[in-house]
């Protein structure tokens, strides 16, 4: 299946080869003529046009990328854009938000209709600076080294040259002489570009302080929750959360490792954190690409024939890359494809079941892209990670009516279920230290490498139960927030993953309790796009925006109580 893209402003078959190719079109938009409402509706959708032919070009040239990072021409394809293409249309982007600001019909639009949409661009305007043109361009050459390093990684297990995802699967191994030797040669392998990655990061540290003294504000944490568009929640109810987490979150945690320890019946060690209990094999769902999408698309159709409709679009489309291979950029994605409005899939499946539950996450952002996908401008289609994830951390828990696909043996899918939600706990407290770290970090811009490591051993202390025995691999635990990719490529977009993980499971106990009813808002919800407040959207999804200690308590409560059925 093709989609063809019928342009109404833009030439067909327009091809970004240099700049000289979209400047006419920025140029035409600037000086038109806005003399009604109407010929301002106009401009907007020839506007949003651009936009979106623009944003899936970039996308295009990312995902070719990250698919072969030892490619140099698709690196130089997207560095290209980033750039060449991205510099030049920055000012451009201001000079039409302020053209619309200024627009004397403005107040003649739906003001409920664009309300986000104004308020965010509002936003860009103040925060735009000229100067920070050059630096915006400068931190995307350097944070795509990242995935370059990363997916250059791989180590031998049994002979067998294996990337490091592959790999891991060995840390689910029944035979403790395999998890360890694989957790070694893993972390050794990440050890040798401890170096490599700690002067990046000091690199992009740097340019983002840089960019927010430029845009007025003390340190880069300010600007970005203003550049983010936080409108609804601040830095001191983010530590809150944090907070929160050690309260409520933590001592559960605790409770899994002691029974853990009580289980296994020694001492753990890293490498004991996610091997069965009962000294079962890992489980395998699937047995390669083909056959985890296969099994998706019928896991699907099992809660809602469109879920499975979307997945299967994507196959017609040639949108996914699934497998694990040496090369490929470490990680997982949905990147929506803003023209066509059929996302791309990428991930690095090896056969176990985080991949399931990755696939099925990611299918939650894919099906968001088809439900959206008809709203009238491409604006209104981006969303903030607090609904985005809500989207896809809801599929990973509704779709647990489709899982038989993966694990037939109803004992596999206990045991597989039970690890996912017991994983939801675990992960909160990672998530409330992968945030910490970054306020301290753009706080405490001119930190040293040694200052950042005893913090993050600090934080590692603060949130870790205490349980886990790192004698001896002190070195390796010291950088183990190197293996989150966000801390380069996103910085601040995690907590959002805990925000969501909270309104996902309140949407799966409404489903719970009715599931015809709990998809229905579900679906509604996600086909608003951004054009409502996060907790409007929430609302209609039948959920609230919270993430107060009480409301974490309850849920906690919840989630124990689906365990001990």
């Amino acid at each position: 299946m093709l989609t063809i893209i019928h342009h109404k402003f833009l030439a067909d078959k327009l091809k970004i080869t240099s700049w000289e190719i979209l400047e006419p079109y920025f140029t035409q938009l600037l000086n038109r003529e806005i003399n009604s409402k109407q010929e301002l509706e106009l401009w907007l959708k020839h506007r949003s046009e651009l936009e979106a032919f623009v944003s899936e070009d970039l996308a295009w040239r990312y995902v070719k990328m990250t698919c072969d990072t030892t490619n140099k021409a698709l690196e130089e394809s997207y560095l290209f854009f980033v750039s060449e293409i991205e510099p030049k249309i920055s000012p451009f982007n201001d000079a039409l938000n302020k053209k619309l600001v200024a627009c004397p019909f403005l107040t003649e639009l739906d003001q409920d209709k664009y309300f986000i949409y104004l308020r965010g661009l509002k936003k860009e305007i103040e925060l735009f600076r000229e100067e920070n043109i050059p630096i915006y361009a400068k931190i995307a050459a350097e944070s795509q080294k990242y995935g370059t390093i990363m997916g250059a990684m791989s180590v031998e297990m049994e002979g067998k040259e294996l990337t490091l995802q592959q790999a891991a699967n060995y840390l689910k191994n029944p035979n403790r002489t395999l998890r360890e030797e694989a957790f070694r040669k893993i972390n050794e392998k990440r050890a040798a570009h401890t170096e490599e990655l700690d002067s990046l990061f000091d690199e992009l540290i740097s340019l983002r302080h840089q960019l927010a003294i430029n845009a007025g504000f003390e340190n880069y944490r300010d600007y970005m929750f203003a550049a983010m568009g936080r409108f609804d929640y601040t830095p001191a109810d983010c530590s809150n959360f944090h907070e929160a987490i050690q309260k409520q979150v933590l001592p559960l945690v605790k409770v899994f490792n002691e029974k853990r320890k009580a289980d296994l019946g020694h001492d753990l060690r890293p490498w004991d954190m996610e091997v069965d209990v009962a000294n079962r094999p890992g489980l395998e769902p699937f047995t390669s690409g083909a056959d985890l999408l296969e099994k998706t698309i019928k896991c699907f159709a099992k809660v809602d024939d469109y879920f499975a409709y979307c997945i299967k679009t994507m196959d017609d489309m040639n949108r996914l890359d699934l497998e694990s291979r040496k090369g490929k950029a470490p990680g997982g994605y949905n990147y929506p494809m803003a023209e066509t409005s059929v996302p791309f899939i990428f991930m690095n499946a090896a056969s176990s079941t985080r991949d399931v539950e990755t696939m099925v996450h990611e299918g939650g952002h894919a099906v968001h892209s088809f439900l959206s996908k008809d709203l009238e401008l491409a604006a209104f289609k981006n969303c903030p990670s607090e609904v985005a994830e809500l989207a896809s951390m809801s599929m990973e828990l509704i779709s647990y009516d489709g899982q038989d696909e993966f694990y037939p043996n109803p004992e596999d899918f206990k045991r597989a279920k039970d690890e996912h939600l017991e994983g939801i706990i675990k992960i909160l407290p990672w998530i409330a230290t992968i945030d910490k770290f970054q306020h301290w970090i753009y706080t405490h811009p001119t930190h040293t490498r040694e200052e950042r490591k005893a913090y993050w051993a600090q934080l590692s202390k603060d949130f870790g139960t205490g349980m886990v025995n790192w004698e001896g691999l002190e070195m390796y635990q010291a950088y183990t927030w190197q293996r989150q990719l966000h801390l380069y490529e996103v910085p601040f977009y995690y907590i959002e993953y805990g925000m969501a993980q909270l309104g996902a499971l309140s949407v799966w106990r409404n489903f719970l309790n009715n599931k015809t009813k709990a998809i229905e808002q579900y679906k509604k919800a996600l086909s608003l796009g951004y054009t409502k407040t996060i907790g409007e959207i929430y609302e209609t999804a039948g959920i609230k925006f919270d993430f107060s200690e009480n409301y974490i308590k309850d849920l906690m409560d919840f989630v124990s109580a689906e365990l001990k059925k």
